[in-house]
């Protein structure tokens, strides 16, 4: 080894650089862990699964259900009549249940497809795919207020700090890909749950989602940190090949440390992803075709377009857990539109495109099969006008959420909410049940996923949660 190369400065300075890479979380002991066939390696699900992996597109705020996907005439006939909606929401904010004044859709439905489903033209581009969705309409969920609903879309606790959906993914599965993460947020809110959202809790640190971006950062600078070396490959290589002797010397002294091997292991990932990473994070080689096809390069759409289109690189590179995330980081989530409803129209102009164009390329690339694409909220918006004004306010009690691909039935409707669109009650489905649902999609038993911590056995449906087979082709 040349000493000129790697003084004991370039040596902290290294190492400085490699604790920033904390970002990589995520990443943090999967390269040591797949070298000793350790709990990142591949592994065999508990039944035949119908798909490999999930594209969660995530509408933070809570999308009017009745705005979009839940028909309800009844709306528009009694729109302006002042109606007891009795809810726990008007209950926790004034201790009553005032009367609330009936408020119609802003925008026009109508029945699209072979399958007639019923989509209103607040997203007239997803309209047009409604044969290849399956649309439950009888959501329920727990947490009124938008911090407790969206932990819990995403760890099945409203409080307690517990892994996140996709950690529990790869927990169970594995990485189908050594050279990247199995489990990646794309542009994550700082709010609401922030890094809980995907967040590994007790489980092994190796199972944290990585995210790339954050909410208010342009998609197109979203990357992640450090990933290329300044300095020449044959440096870096010598840098590196040190690094791992040290690093080497420090596990023999401690063994089984598990935070340690964490922050080790993430060097290692680190630089195998300096080679591989970029391909898959750049969108340089996409056809003009396919850029247009997620209104890539237009306004509104160009950053919600990019996203996704990253979402669909990382699906086809073989990460098993991709949320690509639509929101902010203010306290005031971008679908939460409790005074200004017609800012639902904004919004949708921004993803509906983006959304339909990712269904149209994994469907032409036959990713659609095994690949489960989940869009939805947590949770949905009121029939009534909240303070009998010109938006909407939570609905934990009935919303709409729909899945595409991997198995599930296409163009149907399943379950119903009442005839105000208020609460679920044909088919209800909570949000357990979805957690178990798709989990069982993907070959896992929610009930046998558990990981032992503090003398009880955890799972990400706790004691509840049932599977929806009706959902299943």
């Amino acid at each position: 080894m040349n000493p000129s190369l790697f003084t004991r400065r370039s040596a902290l300075q290294t190492l400085g650089c490699g604790f920033g890479q904390l970002a990589l979380a995520g990443l943090a002991a999967e390269q040591l862990a797949r070298a000793e066939g350790g709990p990142v390696s591949s592994k065999e699900p508990h039944h035949k699964p119908r798909a490999k992996r999930i594209i969660f597109l995530f509408m933070q705020g809570g999308v009017s259900h009745v705005d979009s996907f839940d028909h309800k005439p009844l709306l528009e006939r009694e729109d302006g009549r002042m109606l007891d909606f009795a809810d726990l929401r008007s209950l926790a904010k004034t201790g009553k249940s005032p009367q609330q004044r009936v408020m119609k859709s802003l925008w026009d439905f109508a029945q699209n497809g072979q399958s007639g489903l019923w989509a209103s033209n607040l997203f007239p581009e997803m309209a047009q795919h409604m044969d290849d969705l399956c649309v439950i309409r009888s959501m329920h969920t727990e947490g009124i207020a938008h911090g407790p609903a969206t932990l819990f879309l995403h760890t099945g606790s409203t409080n307690f700090v517990r892994p996140s959906m996709g950690a529990w993914i790869s927990y169970g599965l594995g990485a189908e890909n050594e050279n990247l993460p199995s489990f990646v947020t794309i542009s994550p809110s700082l709010g609401n749950g922030g890094p809980r959202n995907y967040g590994n809790a007790f489980l092994p640190a190796v199972f944290q989602g990585t995210s790339i971006g954050r909410a208010g950062v342009p998609a197109k600078d979203a990357t992640i940190g450090n990933l290329r070396s300044p300095r020449s490959p044959e440096e870096a290589r010598r840098q590196f090949d040190l690094l791992k002797e040290l690093n080497a010397e420090q596990l023999r002294q401690k063994p089984g440390e598990t935070e340690l091997e964490a922050v080790l292991s993430s060097y290692e990932l680190a630089w195998k992803m300096q080679d591989s990473a970029p391909a898959v994070l750049g969108i340089e080689g996409e056809s003009a075709e396919t850029l247009a096809l997620y209104g890539i390069g237009e306004k509104p759409t160009d950053n919600f377009g990019r996203q996704c289109l990253l979402a669909r690189r990382l699906c086809e590179s073989g990460v098993r857990f991709i949320q690509v995330n639509y929101g902010d980081n203010t306290n005031n989530p971008a679908w939460d539109q409790h005074s200004n409803l017609k800012k639902h129209g904004e919004h949708a102009k921004a993803v509906d495109r983006p959304v339909a164009g990712l269904l149209a390329d994994l469907k032409q690339r036959g990713l659609l099969e095994d690949t489960i694409v989940w869009w939805g909220g947590e949770f949905g918006r009121t029939p009534y006008a909240e303070k009998n004004g010109t938006g909407r306010d939570h609905n934990p009690a009935g919303f709409s959420i729909w899945l595409a691909g991997g198995g599930f039935k296409k163009g149907i409707a399943y379950g119903e909410t009442d005839e105000y669109g208020h609460h679920a009650v044909v088919d209800k489905v909570h949000m357990h049940d979805l957690h178990a649902t798709l989990l069982h999609a993907l070959g896992l038993n929610h009930e046998a996923l558990t990981y032992r911590y503090a003398g009880r056995d955890f799972r990400l449906t706790d004691v509840h949660g049932r599977v929806v087979h009706d959902l299943f082709a």
